[in-house]
C-alpha cells in the first residue's frame, strides 16, 4: 500500500530553520506530483508549496515565499521542504501528499497524505 512518511518537525525559534522530508512508498514516484500542507489548531489545512513530477516546476504560497523551498528526488523518493526565517504563525502539523499527474493546490485533488509532522516555532 502507499505510504507517505514526513520527518524533521519539531521546536524551534523564531528566525531558525527546519529541513522537513516526506520519503513514499508503494507508488511510482515520479508519476506524482506533490505537495506540503500545513494545519494549525482551529484553522483549516493551508497550501504550503508543490513541485511536479520531475522537480522542474514550483510555487510556493503567498505567507512562505522567499522562506520555504519545496525539492524532490526522484531516485531516493522523497521529498522535502526547506523553511527558514522560520515565524511563530509557521506553527502547525506539516503534511505530505501526492497527487497523481499534476500539482494543485487544492488539498482535496490529492491521492494520498503522510500522518504529519509538528513544527513548532516560539517568539
Amino acid at each position: 500500500q502507499v505510504q507517505l512518511v514526513e520527518s524533521g518537525g519539531g521546536l524551534v525559534q523564531a528566525g531558525g530553520s527546519l529541513r522537513l522530508s516526506c520519503a513514499a512508498s508503494g507508488l511510482t514516484f515520479n508519476n506524482y506530483a506533490m505537495a506540503w500542507f500545513r494545519q494549525a489548531p482551529g484553522k483549516e489545512r493551508e497550501f504550503v508549496a508543490r513541485i511536479n513530477w520531475s522537480g522542474g516546476s514550483t510555487y510556493s504560497a503567498d505567507s512562505v515565499k522567499g522562506r520555504f523551498t519545496i525539492s524532490r528526488d526522484n531516485a531516493k523518493n522523497s521529498v522535502y521542504l526547506q523553511m527558514n526565517s522560520l515565524k511563530p504563525e509557521d506553527t502547525a502539523v506539516y503534511y505530505c501528499a501526492a497527487r497523481f499527474g499534476v500539482s494543485s493546490s487544492k488539498y482535496d485533488t490529492y491521492n494520498y497524505w503522510g500522518q504529519g509532522t509538528q513544527v513548532t516555532v516560539s517568539s
